[in-house]
């Protein structure tokens, strides 16, 4: 009987054991189902390790540093210069480990040209700050923003341009909107992610999937002609390009931990 009594027991316990692992793996399947829909495989790699905190549905997903290219680490603009010009313009500083800039001064730019890519950066700004980072920007026009399409940062509560979503922070600047709520208030650090691969854009903040779109798709060239970009016929249209910052606005800008990861 003993013996009887002892084998039951052994048995109980090895089904609870497989029982309590079969669980475990549906509802680990569930958790990776939950993602939204439409992430792509961009996204995912540019969230599994390292510093910044973009991911899918929300998840706080550090970066991989497999691959990325530090732009900025705190110490040196070597990667930047500024737009039409060899050095870097007056007014750009670097203080205490952030790119910092606290007028309107000229634009910055890399040196390099980027095509299809990640870029991931933390920014903040002060009350009322007004900025941007361009992508895929070209030399031919008198400024970046006519021909490289703009991933808007702002302090939605206090400037002008966060009454509209078309202009809000995250927003591609005049042409596809971003949601309320995202971004933290003014002198406040976010934490962005912009993916480029051929055609598709994505702008992401704090976590979040902002939007998406499509160059020269006809949604994206029917936006552009109701937008003050149709004035430029090139813009959005280069395959590579500089990366740009925005300076020529008045306010305070700090930016840290930019690096960028070239798509293949």
């Amino acid at each position: 009987m003993y013996e009887k009594a002892l084998t039951r027991s052994a048995t109980l316990i090895a089904t609870s054991l497989a029982t309590a692992l079969l669980l475990t793996g549906c509802a680990k399947t569930s958790n990776q189902a939950s993602a939204p829909a439409g992430s792509t495989g961009a996204v995912a790699s540019a969230t599994d390790t390292g510093t910044h905190s973009a991911g899918a549905g929300g998840m706080a997903a550090p970066l991989d540093s497999a691959g990325w290219h530090t732009l900025f680490d705190g110490t040196s603009l070597a990667a930047f210069r500024g737009y039409k010009a060899d050095s870097v313009p007056a007014g750009w500083h670097i203080v205490d480990g952030t790119l910092t800039k606290s007028g309107s001064v000229g634009d910055l730019v890399t040196r390099d040209k980027f095509g299809d890519f990640e870029l991931a950066f933390d920014w903040k700004l002060g009350s009322g700050g007004n900025s941007g980072v361009m992508y895929r920007v070209t030399e031919e026009y008198d400024h970046m923003y006519w021909s490289g399409p703009e991933y808007q940062l702002l302090d939605d509560a206090g400037h002008p341009d966060g009454k509209s979503r078309l202009t809000a922070a995250g927003s591609a600047y005049a042409v596809y909107p971003s949601p309320a709520g995202v971004v933290k208030p003014a002198n406040q650090w976010n934490s962005s992610l912009i993916v480029v691969k051929g055609n598709h854009v994505q702008h992401w903040m704090n976590g979040q999937k902002l939007l998406e779109y499509d160059l020269q798709s006809p949604d994206w060239k029917a936006k552009v002609k109701a937008s003050k970009f149709s004035a430029w016929p090139n813009y959005g249209l280069a395959r590579s390009g500089y990366i740009g910052i925005q300076g020529d606005h008045d306010g305070v800008l700090s930016l840290r931990n930019i690096k960028v990861r070239e798509l293949k």
